[in-house]
């Protein structure tokens, strides 16, 4: 999208509390948003993290505090919004889980209809969200990539508006919103910026908001953005690599095996956008094993009080390995994207804890375990 950004003396607006605030770079009219409030989610510091890790600056940006509680709902708002505008009367998606019950809420509330492509893996607390919404729901027998090609064939079709990630061009436009909020809340933009990596239009998203600001004149920088994936689903991280080197990024398509069910993509649909806009920051690729992630969803929830699915921790266990490496150091200020709720997908953050005692109504039980825990 191409944008005059000359009239933006004024950006943003002082109001709403939403990503309708950045309206002017914005393909469509807050006019046809859905009355669910996208955006304006929470920027918390962790001053200890930072001193414990050297860092200038260490922030966590919760997009699990979004209507259908993860950061799909950017995408979503504006998509949808862009569907009311051109009169389209359904909605389609192909989604590991967050994308689709985004859709199926923001759809609930536009009172639009929705088609909903989930692979047969996908976990219950998200197909849960989908029947509560009202959509159609196609469990697909078998991988995310199997469900996005199946919805493409279906919205084709039946003439449905696909939202699905990298291939509706108004999800990485809402995406982009939270660098938006990212600056503004902290007064400038901070040298770098961790995120989750599945098909690539969150991080594509992250890095368009911020090469737009430098482009708007109201920052001078674009901080280094750094994505994130599973050892066990990396497509992404080594097309940059073979960008990297010279090599063709193109094709994109491995096996993907991980507990983060949301960044469990084999054949990432926005790669390119995903590899060469992170090139464009001077940011990079990290990959983290299955163990890393739930220790990070883990810490999240301990030290900081911010419950997050195994995907969404994973900047968190990347900046552990970035601070080690080097690769980040004292003059940095980092924020970390929290893309979901840990509700989302219990069962992976907590399969191997114990299970809290069972005891009887009475208080030498309660002594006792308090006893065994100090």
């Amino acid at each position: 999208m191409l944008y005059d950004y000359t009239r933006l003396r004024s950006f943003p607006k002082k109001e709403p509390f939403s990503l309708w605030r950045y309206e002017g770079l914005l393909p469509v009219s807050a006019d046809y948003s859905v009355p669910l409030r996208a955006g304006w989610t929470p920027l918390y510091p962790w001053p200890h993290l930072a001193e414990e890790l050297g860092l200038r600056a260490v922030w966590i940006k919760d997009d699990s505090l979004q209507p259908t509680a993860s950061c799909k709902d950017r995408g979503t708002a504006v998509t949808v919004a862009a569907a009311k505008k051109l009169g389209r009367g359904a909605l389609s998606c192909a989604s590991t889980g967050n994308a689709a019950s985004s859709l199926a809420g923001f759809c609930a509330a536009a009172g639009l209809p929705c088609f909903i492509f989930v692979p047969k893996h996908a976990p219950a607390p998200k197909i849960a969200q989908l029947l509560a919404f009202g959509a159609t729901v196609f469990r697909v027998d078998g991988a995310y990539d199997h469900a996005f090609s199946l919805a493409l064939a279906a919205s084709q079709e039946f003439g449905w508006y696909n939202r699905s990630d990298g291939l509706n061009p108004m999800v990485v436009e809402g995406n982009k919103t939270v660098s938006f909020e990212i600056w503004e809340g902290l007064g400038e933009v901070p040298e770098a910026v961790v995120v989750a990596v599945g098909d690539g239009a969150v991080v594509a998203g992250v890095c368009q908001g911020f090469l737009e600001l430098r482009e708007a004149g109201l920052a001078s920088r674009v901080p280094r953005v750094f994505g994130v994936q599973a050892v066990g689903a990396a497509a992404v991280a080594h097309a940059f690599g073979r960008y990297q080197r010279g090599e063709p990024i193109l094709p994109a398509e491995e096996p993907a095996q991980t507990l983060a069910d949301s960044i469990c993509v084999g054949k990432p649909a926005d790669v390119v956008r995903a590899v060469k806009y992170v090139a464009k920051t001077g940011g990079g690729y990290v990959t983290v094993s299955d163990p890393e992630l739930l220790a990070a969803a883990r810490e999240l929830a301990r030290r900081r009080g911010v419950f997050a699915e195994p995907s969404a921790a994973a900047p968190y266990a990347a900046l552990l390995r970035l601070v080690k490496e080097g690769v980040l150091n004292a003059k940095d200020r980092v924020v970390l994207l929290v893309t979901g709720s840990g509700l989302k997908d219990p069962q992976s953050v907590t399969h191997d804890l114990p299970e809290p005692p069972l005891i009887p109504p009475d208080l030498s039980a309660v002594r006792k375990v308090v006893e065994r825990c100090a």
